[in-house]
């Protein structure tokens, strides 16, 4: 569950008994580890993660792209705190093998940290 807020500095926090991911530039909370699919993935600056949901992001226009696994439209994707870019959203992916990525977000790990209870 997120619970939204208007007094603190994000706009979402997620619950701090979960493992979170959060933006390594201001500390925005970004994704709880539940909703990771997948860390094989490619991004701009090096390794990244696929996460089903993400909290405190902003999403810029869909354009396409041809990435390593074929032609997809993306929209970069932003942290809304920092406004740093911090990797993308697949709105659509035109080979039928890659559908799976469709509504999905991908975060580099170059802009997030981990948080709460990785010990």
């Amino acid at each position: 569950m997120v619970k939204m807020t208007k007094s603190k500095t994000f706009q979402a926090y997620l619950p701090h008994c979960h493992r979170t991911y959060s933006c390594i530039h201001c500390r925005a909370h970004l994704a709880n580890h539940d909703e990771l699919i997948s860390k094989s993935f490619q991004g701009s600056q090096g390794r990244a993660y696929l996460f089903n949901s993400v909290v405190n992001v902003g999403c810029g226009p869909a354009e396409e792209r041809v990435l390593l696994t074929g032609l997809h439209a993306v929209a970069d994707i932003h942290c809304e705190n920092c406004k740093t870019t911090l990797g993308w959203k697949y709105e659509h992916a035109f080979e039928s093998s890659q559908k799976y990525k469709e509504g999905k977000f991908i975060i580099e790990l170059a802009h997030m940290i981990k948080d709460n209870g990785w010990e």
